[in-house]
């Protein structure tokens, strides 16, 4: 039968790449040095899918004050460090890329550089070279529909024919915003629970997703 979509879009951290699990480690400690103490599950819950600027704004409000140009310069090795050691892709991710015959492209709310780095440092960089857009190519990312929107215009695909592969609620939230179908990885650091919505199909092996896709139109 007919493919029920023209394009997928996949996030990239937590989707693609395993960096979730890594940055949170570190944003806990940054955090804390800034004079913010979270754990790692306050951290997912308020700022996974969401761009370093609102990052940013947020914490500048907790702390009541303004962070100094380039505060974060001290600590861009620690995530250098842990990447380099430690990141690969998202398990079962190869398999179904492997197995998905259409259009697919990457939206995520990380700057090119970091997309562009961390692609490459999982061999995943030219799967998507081309097609890759950042949050910082639109006003209001996540969960904003911009983004989504944006990629599928890029890509010459109507909202209604796309797919869009997501490990956060506010990525859920942007998908669902955009008129698009959302299938959420439960296999990341969200609970499960956090994940299901109405229409949102969710799944814990992404060795399933090719068949998913096939299967929920």
């Amino acid at each position: 039968m007919a493919h029920p979509f023209r394009l997928i879009i996949f996030d990239c951290d937590g989707v693609l790449v395993d960096s979730e699990r890594l940055a949170v480690r570190i944003d806990v400690v940054v955090l804390r040095k800034l004079g913010w103490e979270m754990t790692e599950a306050e951290v997912v819950e308020r700022f996974m899918g969401r761009t370093d600027a609102y990052m940013v704004a947020e914490v500048e409000a907790h702390l009541g004050r303004s962070l100094p140009a380039k505060w974060d310069e001290p600590f861009q090795h620690l995530y250098r460090e842990v990447f380099e050691a430690e990141l690969k892709p998202v398990p079962g991710i190869v398999e179904a890329l492997e197995q998905i015959d259409i259009a697919t492209c990457v939206a995520s709310s990380g700057t090119h550089e970091r997309i562009r780095y961390t692609l490459g440092l999982t061999g995943l960089y030219e799967r998507f070279a081309g097609r890759i857009f950042s949050a910082l190519d639109v006003v209001h990312g996540k969960p904003a529909p911009d983004l989504f929107l944006h990629a599928a215009s890029r890509m010459g695909a109507d909202p209604a024919e796309c797919a869009v592969i997501e490990d956060s609620r506010y990525g859920i939230e942007a998908a669902q915003a955009a008129g698009m179908r959302a299938f959420a990885y439960a296999g990341g650091l969200t609970p499960r629970q956090r994940l299901e919505a109405p229409g949102t199909i969710v799944f814990d092996d992404m060795r399933d997703l090719p068949w998913l896709l096939k299967e929920n139109p």
